[in-house]
């Protein structure tokens, strides 16, 4: 008896410990409470997590909060409560019961002051006191505009932090930023306020459950994808999230911000990190899996603005003209639509096109993630006679099925013909039998599909995340400004851009599609342009031939920038052919800058009988950072041409401005090297080819106006000074320009339009413009300029 008695007098202690144990409280505020996004899913999502934890380690009190007035609130709160839902495998008696209990710790408040913040946490301090808790921590979430988060932000930091030994999470809402700029300023603002381990920013595409699926299916999958998860085995990878809504009633937003902000700077590059990551080797841990993150993001290779296309339906600029009180005469260039081509620079997925698509009023509603395998396979049976899970000449693929679309629900799908999957049994399952349905052009029979047991909305996975901790589920501000940086500059060069118009739904047709060669996009299909509206049918960008004429007593060749650049490639391998053919070698000099950033790219992709192997390759001019620095010209020249190509690298030969240590100083006597390389090598110092830009001051190569060196003299390399930052430069010399054979000047752009009209009236003048000092003593100069260029 005594035995019995010792051993129930610890059982009752030891519950005791554990009751006082289980007894720490969790108090989440919703501000923004009345709002749409609450009264959608946030409130459905806390009632989720109460489910979820009822009964297990802690108590918890939901205030819901607003600048709505305390009665106006607390009668929405009401009338949302009581639309809440369980779960289908929730029996309706214990629904009903949790819905009550929920309902009775959830209350509204008018939470506008600081006094009103104080007061909050008197009363949090003063219900946990009451009820013999112990306080385990706060979540705040912010469903408020971003422009309202300083003020509670400083509210929060001021008044309301739980005491010592307690936890803060402040979760907040998109868009977090409009470019790097400002979501650099947004971030150093709430940093003053919180710390990094305490803010969770959403982006709800991270609690989709295709999505939220990729991490374990490819830890669970290791062994069976370790051969195929690269560049030696994906042909592509498609992230894809398209509607059938268009933005009507959100103009004001959408024309802020834009399908790119809205949807590819956000939820279609996270799900890309996903992909693409390398894999932790322990996927729990949540500081591991975004130190991986946050290296994908770093490999992203620069977008250029022939990485993507833009459309806009056809309504939309009439819908922002009658939300916001526009004139009859607008014309928005906000895209509604975009596709856009991404690379990595690793070696897991060099050269691997990654297409991020996404707009509204398309002909379905659909998101996917669709990983294509190379198919190396020739069948001797006839396609009749191929089944699923044996022919390798069968489509292979996996497919995250976000949702929607003929699906309608998340899915994990995998072909047949590349293994069976393993995923965790109790929360997915295999999909039945669809008889009749079709998915990328095959039968659902052709694939291992799984779908969850259980569907979750993404905001429920989320908060529930939130909740546990789970930092991996969110953007961090290193990827947030990781990913912006990425964006930027795609965003600023399109700023401009008009979009091709598309009356939307199935009437879009082929409209829309588009294709990829290297770096580039471009619709597959041209749409009419004109150069002045009028009267009559509208000509296609090919009825303008490429203009050829006269500018300073030279040939002119003028085009659309693509049919230019096609146009100026053309004509540089015809001369590396010849030079060949005559002298064995081509010795080609390259200037910097952007304009010839789409001509390396066409050389690197459209040229496989471009002469690679004899030719050598020059810089025309230097920035003097090292040869690895985002500025350095070689850097650029290496990033979008060198690496796509096979020269020998004994035929390379960049500027030496960094010599033993130091950048460009006159002791290391670099610029003296450089012609003396040059004169060793090319014949009479003759290069084949030299190719030059045209600066918006009349400079070319890194000459400007009144430098005291390399206008004239007998120097071939010089050091200069440049008006801009980096100011010190390395650059051939105007009288060694004008040795070679053949010099080209390309001209792009309406900010060149100004400069392009005074030249053509200037003479030689080289102090003053010193692109008009350039005129080989013996060869030949044509100019490339765009009709934007030439004609504005």
């Amino acid at each position: 008896c005594w035995k019995m008695l010792t051993v129930a007098m610890c059982m009752a202690l030891l519950g005791c410990l554990q009751a006082q144990e289980l007894r720490g409280h969790v108090s989440v505020i919703l501000l923004g409470a009345t709002g749409d996004l609450a009264r959608k899913y946030l409130w459905q999502g806390l009632f989720q997590l109460y489910l979820d934890e009822a009964g297990k380690d802690y108590s918890f009190s939901f205030h819901g909060a607003a600048l709505t007035s305390t009665k106006q609130g607390q009668a929405f709160v009401a009338k949302v409560l009581e639309s809440l839902s369980c779960p289908e495998d929730v029996a309706p008696d214990r629904c009903a019961e949790l819905k009550g209990q929920f309902q009775r710790l959830s209350a509204y408040r008018h939470l506008a002051t600081s006094e009103d913040y104080v007061a909050l946490s008197k009363d949090i301090e003063a219900q946990v006191q009451h009820g013999g808790l112990r306080e385990a921590g706060r979540i705040f979430y912010f469903s408020v505009p971003p422009f309202a988060y300083a003020d509670i932000a400083r509210n929060i930091n001021s008044s309301c932090r739980p005491g010592p030994g307690a936890w803060l999470r402040v979760v907040l809402e998109k868009p977090f930023g409009h470019d790097h700029l400002s979501a650099q300023q947004l971030a150093t603002e709430l940093g003053g306020f919180f710390r990094e381990e305490e803010m969770y920013r959403v982006d709800h595409y991270l609690g989709k459950q295709a999505v939220a699926q990729i991490l374990p299916f490819r830890d669970q999958n290791r062994k069976a994808l370790d051969g195929l998860w690269s560049r030696h085995h994906v042909e592509r990878v498609e992230i894809i999230m398209k509607e059938t809504v268009d933005a009507e009633g959100r103009t004001s937003f959408y024309e802020e911000y834009g399908v790119i902000r809205d949807v590819l700077q956000n939820h279609l590059t996270e799900v890309l990190t996903l992909v693409a990551m390398e894999l932790p080797h322990n996927i729990s841990s949540s500081e591991s899996v975004l130190q991986h993150k946050l290296r994908a993001f770093r490999a992203l290779r620069g977008l250029q603005k022939g990485s993507a296309v833009l459309g806009q339906y056809q309504a939309y600029s009439e819908q922002v003209r009658r939300e916001q009180q526009r004139p009859d005469s607008f014309r928005s260039l906000t895209p509604t639509f975009a596709g856009v081509l991404v690379h990595m620079d690793n070696l897991r997925w060099e050269g691997v096109p990654f297409i991020l698509m996404s707009g509204k009023a398309l002909d379905e509603r659909v998101g996917y993630v669709r990983i294509l395998f190379r198919n190396q396979a020739y069948c001797v049976l006839s396609d009749e006679r191929w089944v699923a899970d044996q022919s390798q000449c069968l489509p292979r693929q996996i497919v995250f099925y976000i949702g929607h679309g003929e699906l309608g629900s998340p899915a994990v799908l995998v072909s047949r013909n590349l293994f069976r999957p393993s995923l965790p049994s109790e929360s997915w399952k295999e999909l039945g039998a669809r008889p009749g349905l079709r998915l990328f052009g095959r039968p659902l029979s052709d694939f291992y599909a799984y779908r969850p047991v259980r569907e979750q909305d993404a905001y429920s996975v989320l908060i529930s995340r939130i909740f546990h901790g789970r930092k991996d589920s969110f953007v961090t501000t290193e990827h947030l400004l990781a990913s912006w940086g990425f964006w930027t500059p795609l965003l600023d060069s399109l700023a401009h851009e008009v979009p091709r118009l598309y009356p939307g739904g199935a009437e879009n047709g082929h409209l829309l599609d588009f294709e990829f060669g290297g770096a580039q996009l471009c619709f597959s299909q041209q749409q009419p342009e004109q150069l002045v509206p009028g009267p009559g049918p509208a000509p296609m960008p090919s009825g303008f031939q490429v203009l050829k004429a006269k500018y300073r007593e030279s040939p002119l060749i003028s085009a659309w920038p693509e049919e230019l650049i096609a146009k100026l490639a053309d004509d540089i391998e015809a001369t590396a052919v010849r030079a060949v053919r005559r002298f064995g070698t081509f010795h080609l000099a390259l200037s910097g800058g952007s304009s010839p950033v789409p001509l390396f790219q066409q050389l690197a992709t459209r040229h496989y009988g471009f002469p690679w192997a004899h030719t050598h390759l020059w810089l025309v001019d230097e920035r003097c950072v090292p040869l690895w620095d985002p500025e350095s010209n070689f850097q650029h020249l290496q990033t979008h041409l060198l690496q796509h190509i096979r020269v020998p690298y004994y035929n390379i030969h960049p500027m030496p401005v960094h010599l033993h240590q130091r950048l460009c100083a006159e002791e290391d006597q670099g610029a003296q090297t450089y012609a003396s390389e040059i004169s060793a090598l090319v014949a009479n110092s003759s290069f084949d080819l030299v190719l030059l830009g045209m600066g918006a001051d009349g400079h070319t190569a890194s000459l400007f106006p009144q430098s005291p060196s390399g206008l004239d003299g007998e120097q071939l390399v010089v050091l200069t000074e440049s008006p801009s930052r980096p100011f010190q430069r390395m650059s051939l010399s105007l009288p060694l320009i004008n040795r070679a054979r053949k010099v080209a000047v390309l001209v792009m752009g309406r900010v060149k339009r100004e400069i392009t009209m005074l030249v053509s009236r200037v003479g030689h003048e080289p102090k003053k413009w010193p692109i008009s000092g350039v005129l080989p003593s013996s060869g030949q100069l044509v100019w490339y300029m765009d009709y934007e260029a030439f004609l504005g």
